[in-house]
């Protein structure tokens, strides 16, 4: 591998801005300096990266790639080189998929599978049930980025609902335990009313009715209280209420927290108002909800209550989402834009670029306690975004590169376009097109 010298970026990283020029050589940064005080060799490829922006590559918390078992909607290959597009260098994907990833030889599996074609670097989550604690235990902080619960409604044998299971998995979980919070019981009642009050068909709107702020809170709360029980490492997943936003602390740094939240791009983006156009194409669960709930996310978000920013990208094909509001499935695919949206966001004064690149790459790596990733410095991996600030582009199914071939971002004109991204010292994705040969590494945690 050739080393790479990029020149006069503007740097962003760890609240700092400045233009250096920065070498990369077998797979890592190797220095990062002044412009025009590293020499450049006769055998260096130079990428003149004035004008550009220089980030971390984003780390993605939260996706669901759809392999194996689903890949009629999307899957490993193509769901990496959407993330490479957008900037993600490294994602974390949920078990999900069929058959669900409950023990460890199923979790091993896809391990293989993404290093034979992820384009991005890769973790996955020990998938937890109401019957293989006695697998969960088995698990490897050092390998395995942690295990998920869904204390709501998921595909297959996935409802954790059983008080003695959750009470056990809390207790024994030997790292991070990362929970879809929404209380089941809740959902059902509702979901009830609304099918005997729409009995030729239920608009979208009725969605975050259905799966509520109640609902939400109940869940998480829950999960709060077993948390603190059992001393558990908690990460809660895609915050969507203002009520649930009081559950979490912005009075230590991240690194001394036993309880952290993320919150989704599409529930920063779109609020209940969206429904009537969107429709199911912001059906997600947890729901959009209102208004009032966007704002307080966001407030949390600036404060520190909540610390990082994801996906949940979570592909489905156009013509399962158009069917009717009780027949279509919930989630969408978000992993190329939600770098660009962030930065249009911070450009708009929702928060700062610093922060922004802090909530995408430097906490997400210090929350899961990553190694050599996430940052801009010497001796770390080079997964490097070059972004081109005043490159406006227009969403559209001809630029989508998700298998799905829609976006619920769609007509959404973004200032921000990724120009490079470099996945462990190598040029993944240039100007549109990709080097097809880049794979990415697994994961690993020092914990």
């Amino acid at each position: 591998m050739s080393a790479i010298l990029i020149q006069n970026a503007t740097i962003i990283n760890e609240n700092k801005h400045f233009v250096a020029d920065l070498l990369i050589r077998e797979a890592l940064i190797e220095k990062i300096a002044e412009p025009g005080k590293i020499d450049a060799r006769a055998d260096f490829r130079i990428v003149d990266a004035k004008g550009l922006l220089l980030v971390p590559g984003v780390i993605d918390d939260q996706v669901h790639f759809r392999e194996p078992g689903l890949t009629y909607k999307a899957d490993i290959q193509s769901e990496s080189r959407a993330a490479i597009a957008g900037g993600i260098t490294s994602f974390m994907e949920m078990p999900n998929t069929i058959p669900n990833v409950l023990t460890q030889e199923l979790l091993e599996e896809k391990y293989q599978l993404a290093a034979q074609k992820s384009m991005a670097n890769f973790s996955f989550y020990m998938g937890a049930s109401n019957d293989n604690v006695a697998e969960i235990v088995k698990t490897d902080p050092e390998k395995v980025c942690g295990i998920k619960v869904f204390m709501g409604s998921s595909t297959g044998n996935m409802l954790v609902d059983d008080e003695e299971s959750l009470s056990k998995i809390f207790a024994n979980a030997p790292t991070l335990v990362a929970v879809h919070c929404e209380d089941e019981t809740t959902i059902r009642q509702n979901l009830a009313v609304f099918r005997q009050k729409f009995t030729t068909g239920a608009p979208a709107e009725v969605h975050p009715q259905i799966r509520s702020a109640e609902a939400c809170y109940l869940s998480s709360s829950k999960a709060v209280a077993l948390a603190k029980k059992y001393n558990t490492r908690l990460h809660i997943l895609h915050l969507s209420t203002a009520i649930e936003t009081t559950l979490f602390t912005d009075e230590i740094p991240l690194e001394e927290k036993q309880i952290t939240a993320e919150v989704c791009l599409h529930h920063l983006w779109f609020s209940d108002k969206d429904y009537a156009q969107k429709g199911n194409f912001i059906k997600w669960n947890p729901a959009v909800k209102s208004e009032e709930d966007r704002q307080a996310l966001w407030e949390a978000l600036r404060s520190g209550k909540i610390d990082v920013v994801a996906t949940d990208h979570a592909p489905h094909t156009f013509e399962e989402k158009s069917r009717p509001y009780f027949e279509a499935p919930s989630g969408g695919p978000m992993v190329q834009h939600l770098l660009p949206a962030m930065l249009d966001l911070a450009q708009n004064g929702y928060l700062t670029i610093g922060m922004a690149i802090e909530k995408l790459c430097h906490n997400p790596a210090k929350l899961f306690k990553i190694q050599k990733r996430g940052f801009i410095r010497e001796g770390y991996y080079a997964d490097l975004v070059l972004v081109d600030p005043n490159r406006p582009q227009t969403v559209s199914s001809e630029n989508i590169h998700y298998k799905c071939g829609w976006s619920p971002l769609d007509g959404t004109s973004l200032k921000h376009q990724v120009k490079y991204t470099f996945v462990n010292g190598e040029l993944a994705y240039e100007n549109g097109k990709f080097h097809e040969e880049v794979r990415g590494q697994r994961l690993l945690f020092d914990r």
